[in-house]
């Protein structure tokens, strides 16, 4: 039997803006325990992380510890982000 109840989405679904630039944060998990985490910058490009999140709160915490430290341009795929 097909469960349509996936993927599961977690409130904590969010937008995130920093130093101009926004990235929608989705965290789902698709029937395993397990939480992904997806960021989609203003194009439309996304990043889905490798690495699982025993909770939707973590795999949160981790996208924030990643913009703290590293600054949100790090994470999207905008050109214009990157010029010389």
């Amino acid at each position: 039997m097909i469960n349509l109840n996936y993927p599961e989405m977690s409130p904590l679904n969010c937008n995130i803006t920093r130093d101009g630039i926004t990235v929608e944060i989705t965290i789902y998990r698709d029937g395993t325990p397990d939480w992904s985490l997806e960021v989609t910058d203003e194009t439309g490009a996304s990043t889905v992380w490798d690495d699982r999140f025993e909770t939707d709160q973590a795999a949160l915490d981790e996208i924030q510890r990643v913009i703290e430290k590293d600054g949100i341009a790090s994470i999207v795929k905008l050109q214009k982000y990157f010029v010389d």
